[in-house]
């Protein structure tokens, strides 16, 4: 994961500081339990608890995704931007609280079909 890994938090601190605001200032919605399956695709499940902020908004037209690690700090630690071919769309997800093995399973999971991968960028 290291090569795919940019740091920017020395560049550029008020896109983090942004990115605490806007969370500190949303609820965070767990849609997605760690361990439940994926409501279209039943094989797939979520080895990290997924949801939403909410009131916010993405280019899907829902709540920025988020997902939300076992570290109880709460500190955003990095963002994944995504490209997926079969919905034709690009999205930015925030990862809260996550753990360095949490990163690598959200990682993973946004890097393993040919149609859909993401680069990370964390938080230093």
């Amino acid at each position: 994961m290291a090569d795919d890994t940019l740091f920017l938090s020395d560049k550029n601190p008020e896109f983090w500081e942004l990115l605490d605001k806007l969370a500190e200032s949303s609820e965070i919605v767990i849609d997605r339990p760690k361990g439940t399956a994926h409501p279209r695709y039943p094989d797939f499940i979520y080895e990290v608890d997924y949801g939403y902020l909410k009131n916010s908004s993405s280019p899907d037209g829902d709540g920025i995704d988020v997902w939300v690690g076992s570290d109880k700090s709460r500190n955003i630690d990095a963002v994944i931007c995504t490209v997926d071919l079969l919905k034709r769309d690009s999205e930015i997800k925030i990862l809260i609280g996550c753990t360095e093995e949490e990163k690598q399973i959200v990682y993973e999971c946004h890097n393993d079909s040919e149609y859909m991968k993401g680069v990370m960028i964390r938080r230093n």
